[in-house]
């Protein structure tokens, strides 16, 4: 299986469905792509990333501590 957004083979297996084979969500290991096997997947390709993309995407910063 191939990431639909990267294009990479680095996919897996993150959950299934409680009840059955109704569904699984994938992940990309390559650029932290997620969908279920339900959805019918249509990226345009301005949304689609290479390496060179994903090597200059910006770092998320963390989310802070709670206060007391």
């Amino acid at each position: 299986m191939k990431c639909p957004r990267c294009d990479s083979e680095k996919v897996r297996i993150m959950t299934k469905s409680p009840v059955g084979d109704a569904w699984e969500i994938y992940v990309c290991d390559h650029c932290c792509y997620s969908w279920r096997s339900t959805e019918n997947i249509q990226i345009s390709e301005i949304f689609k990333l290479n390496d060179e993309k994903i090597a200059n995407m910006g770092i998320i910063p963390p989310i802070p501590p709670l206060k007391k």
